[in-house]
């Protein structure tokens, strides 16, 4: 039998004793990096022998895993932290003990988004989670522009390097939204900051983020109202302090969100601006 072991996603308390019991009673565990599972399982006592597993050599190891299960092998899968096969390597292999009808079971424990989402103490009846951000920029504003127009809360993992790039982003293309951003969940440096996409990216310019970071948008029941000419002109003169584009960029960009014509924005923003560069 194959099972899913979720593990710590920061404090090495926060795991099972039926998690702990399996570890120790299968034949081997799956692991991302052996080093790093290495650290959980001598802190209790767990001596099967690992075997790594990874995205780049899960495609590769799949074949002999399902050949061990077919012998009545049992083995355990678990990632560095949380739910395996939650933006891990491992649904490949699941997927592939279905098809052959080889049992699959799970263990449940930790997960990270959901952590973050009851964290956060928002109402939440419904919500969506999409996993890690696209790196490019392009791909990144297509996928926030999705989750800003989803009926509910949307939820998914960012890394430090990039946490200012997708905050800008927010601030160009919903600056009054309510964002949340958790931060080492469950270790000692635990931390929930909330606050429009303005707010926390000067608040993370000035404090670096270090860790695992999950992010939340908040569900936005009602649309805003229109802006006015001066709201207009001040939101694309935001977009041109926080983004590296052109003015004739930016007011596309508030065209397209206020549903207007860029002709009659170019005319607002000439005459505002006095600048011919539309």
């Amino acid at each position: 039998m194959l099972y899913l072991v979720a593990t710590p996603i920061g404090n090495l308390a926060d795991i099972t004793l039926r998690a702990i019991d399996t570890l120790k009673r299968c034949d081997y565990i799956l692991c991302e990096d052996t080093r790093h599972s290495h650290f959980l399982l001598n802190h209790y006592g767990i001596r099967t022998p690992l075997k790594s597993l990874h995205k780049f050599n899960e495609a590769m190891r799949k074949e002999s895993v399902l050949n061990d299960l077919k012998k009545g092998l049992h083995i355990a899968l678990i990632s560095d932290a949380g739910m395996p096969a939650i933006c891990d390597p491992g649904s490949r292999i699941v997927s592939a003990c279905r098809d052959k009808e080889l049992e699959v079971t799970i263990i449940p424990g930790p997960c990270a988004f959901i952590s973050a989402l009851a964290l956060s103490g928002w109402e939440i009846d419904r919500f969506q989670f999409v996993g890690f951000l696209p790196k490019s920029q392009g791909k990144l504003e297509k996928q926030l522009k999705a989750l800003l127009s989803y009926d509910g809360t949307s939820i998914a993992y960012e890394t430090p390097k990039r946490l200012l790039k997708t905050l800008s982003a927010l601030v160009s293309l919903q600056p009054n939204i309510q964002v949340a951003i958790a931060r080492e969940l469950t270790k000692i440096h635990e931390e929930l900051k909330v606050g429009t996409p303005e707010q926390l990216f000067t608040y993370y310019s000035n404090y670096p983020p270090r860790g695992e970071i999950v992010l939340l948008l908040e569900r936005r029941d009602e649309a805003p109202a229109p802006m006015n000419e001066q709201e207009l002109i001040e939101r694309i003169k935001k977009i041109l302090r926080n983004k590296e584009i052109s003015l004739s960029q930016a007011i596309r960009l508030v065209a397209q969100e206020n549903g207007l014509s860029r002709k009659k924005l170019y005319e607002i923003a000439h005459l505002a601006l006095g600048t011919n560069d539309c």
